[in-house]
């Protein structure tokens, strides 16, 4: 049983516990329901969440994406809900509300989730400028991450990859995953990825947390078997580039030591790594560029909140006093509903450019 079931399968009698009260407050704003039926429908959504994911992780099927992808996105609606429901009952605690705007109120929710979910599918690219004194020459480098192929985002996000990927190949000679390319929701089967051979610029890999979850060998052959190079603590020369690969620490791992025999002064050097974590200590090491995901920027709002409080680089480009960069994109797919709001899902050109 990977990490992820796990997890669920211990969080699923609070989470039914929670679907029972929060539906009885709900029903109760439309005159209730009985208790047996809120039980009823709060151990089938309990169920919905563990039974599909359970064979998901042996065989990914249409029938096993769509329950799971039904689970996720009632995830996001009970938790737009409950917010829903707090607002309402605290204000009638001081002034009674007209049954017509409950039913607004209500009715928000799912208007939000058609913008939600449309924003969450809408793959964009963004540009951003780095300045650099030890460039050779102006380059183009696409960076991308959180991928989360998985039950919710199947093959469908890689064909989407691909092809904007292949519309920037003109104009990029180097694409960078920092991680999580895969969730761990699914099996991962050695040709999943394999559309992203047509593509006609390098990818590199590095491994993110989730990338474990389902079995890291996995993962790693399905991005050779589409011609992904895969740097696993490992690192590269491109042109007028070093990048390293740090992949990120998970259960019998531990995090190696980076010395500063990696970087090469003649090059610009770019640590690819999951997390925004250690920027100073990579930067005083020598990184010029460090390029992260992990954080999906909040994903969609009020999570953006605290994701801007926990995360002290929680999305966009930053540059720090010894003129080192470090770059935390909002990511390509999602964690675990698959919407957005306030984030785009993103592949961002870096364009470097030399001072």
């Amino acid at each position: 049983m990977s990490f992820r079931t796990r997890r669920v399968l211990l969080s699923i009698p609070f989470y039914m516990v929670f679907q029972f009260f929060l539906l009885k407050y709900l029903f109760l704003l439309f005159g209730g329901i009985d208790d047996i039926y809120l039980v009823l429908i709060s151990v089938l959504i309990g169920l919905n969440r563990f039974i599909p994911m359970f064979f998901e992780s042996k065989k990914s099927t249409k029938i096993g994406r769509f329950f799971t992808s039904l689970d996720m996105l009632w995830m996001w609606a009970s938790l737009m809900f409950l917010i829903d429901v707090l607002v309402i009952y605290l204000i009638g605690m001081f002034v009674s509300l007209p049954f017509a705007i409950i039913v607004v109120l209500v009715a928000i929710v799912p208007i939000l989730g058609i913008y939600n979910y449309y924003k969450a599918h809408k793959l964009v690219v963004n540009e951003k400028i780095i300045m650099l004194d030890n460039l050779a020459r102006d380059i183009n480098i696409v960076h991308l991450s959180d991928v989360h192929f998985g039950s919710v985002r199947h093959k469908e996000i890689i064909h989407e990859i691909a092809l904007k990927l292949k519309e920037l190949e003109d104009t990029c000679e180097l694409a960078i995953i920092s991680g999580d390319l895969t969730d761990g929701s699914s099996i991962v089967l050695e040709n999943d990825f394999d559309e992203l051979k047509d593509v006609d610029m390098p990818i590199i890999f590095t491994p993110g947390n989730h990338d474990f979850y389902i079995g890291i060998e996995k993962v790693i052959a399905a991005c050779k078997h589409a011609g992904i190079i895969v740097l696993d603590n490992e690192w590269m020369e491109f042109d007028c580039l070093n990048v390293f690969g740090l992949t990120f620490s998970f259960e019998d791992r531990s995090v190696p030591e980076i010395d500063a025999s990696i970087i090469n002064p003649d090059l610009v050097n770019i640590l690819n790594y999951h997390v925004p974590y250690y920027w100073d200590k990579f930067s005083a090491l020598g990184f010029d560029i460090q390029l992260s995901g992990h954080t999906h920027g909040g994903q969609f709002y009020p999570a953006i909140i605290f994701a801007n409080i926990l995360f002290k680089y929680n999305m966009g480009l930053f540059k720090n006093d010894l003129g080192k960069y470090l770059h935390v994109t909002t990511g390509v797919g999602s964690m675990d509903p698959p919407m957005r709001w306030g984030t785009d899902s993103e592949l961002v050109v870096l364009k470097l450019k030399k001072s």
